[in-house]
């Protein structure tokens, strides 16, 4: 059955929204596990358990190794965006209030249009361009609008910098190898080296592990479990049909998302300015998102081929 462009757009859609969605979660589930998990066992205990969920998903379909083409970008991607960046930024949350880490994580969808522009070849597309533009912007006014000032430190701020940088390079690694491997392999394969990326931290675990009560191990399951497992498989999904410059543009609406459940779920009622950043956040990301349309030829012209 032959599949139209629009079909496959779609899908990509549905596949992206539930990655956001997932991951705005899991800013509250890493606040309750990070009270009682330090950072690098917090990361650890996601990625393990991720890697078991995906390594089930992984035999269920059958689905063997990757081609060989396919590793440079699986390990580039596995080590920076599912082991330092997952490290960094439990750590950064610890440090700096999250109206600033909202803000300073965001930096990553513009390096990963200027990277997927240069490195992948993709391109600066205006409408691109100008939804980042507009999305970053909406950003901003939400950070500001509920960050504390004078809370953020120097050592904060870098960490969500990494944070940041490794999201952008762990995703321009990634979109290479889905040319040569499925998306559940490159996110299996990608979750098991980054599990290995942070074995260091198998004695943090271990102790923390007998400590931490039953609510944060849950949280922590849970983040391995959807954040991780099925949020970063449908990214990949996503990621394989479309742009990275688009997918990173999709993700501004996290933070929106996230002010949305905390408001559902903690009574926190967002002010006016937080509001007004979110709308910035979903037009900006409409912006992105529009095909451009190619007129057909006229008849003049398909005449004079």
């Amino acid at each position: 059955m032959e599949i139209t462009e629009a079909g496959i757009d779609r899908r990509s859609l549905a596949a992206a929204g539930v990655t956001v969605l997932l991951w705005a979660s899991a800013f509250v589930s890493i606040r309750v596990s990070g009270e009682h998990f330090s950072p690098g066992a917090l990361a650890l205990g996601r990625l393990l358990t991720g890697s078991a969920v995906l390594v089930l998903v992984l035999l269920w379909r059958r689905e063997g190794w990757p081609r060989r083409a396919a590793w440079p970008g699986i390990i580039g991607s596995g080590v920076l965006w599912l082991g330092v960046y997952m490290v960094a930024l439990n750590w950064g949350e610890r440090e700096v209030d999250a109206g600033t880490a909202a803000m300073l994580v965001n930096i990553g969808p513009v390096l990963i249009a200027l990277l997927g522009g240069w490195l992948l070849k993709e391109g600066f597309p205006r409408q691109v361009l100008a939804g980042i533009a507009v999305s970053f912007a909406g950003a901003v006014v939400v950070g500001l609008s509920i960050s504390d000032a004078g809370d953020a430190s120097v050592l904060g701020v870098l960490l969500c910098l990494v944070a940041a940088a490794t999201y952008a390079l762990g995703v321009t690694c990634q979109k290479p190898a889905l040319r040569h491997a499925s998306a559940v392999q490159v996110t299996t394969f990608g979750c098991l080296v980054g599990t290995v990326a942070c074995l260091p931290f198998t004695g943090q675990l271990v102790g923390e592990l007998g400590d931490a009560p039953l609510s944060a191990t849950l949280n922590m399951v849970y983040l391995g479990v959807f954040p991780t497992a099925i949020a970063f498989l449908t990214w990949a999904y996503a990621l394989a049909r479309t742009t990275a410059a688009k997918m990173g543009a999709t993700t501004y609406v996290v933070p929106t998302i996230v002010v949305l459940m905390s408001w559902v779920a903690l009574d926190e009622v967002p002010g006016w300015l937080t509001l007004a950043g979110g709308v910035l956040c979903l037009a900006g990301v409409a912006v992105s998102r529009v095909r451009r349309r190619v007129r057909p030829p006229t008849p003049e012209v398909v005449a004079a081929r």
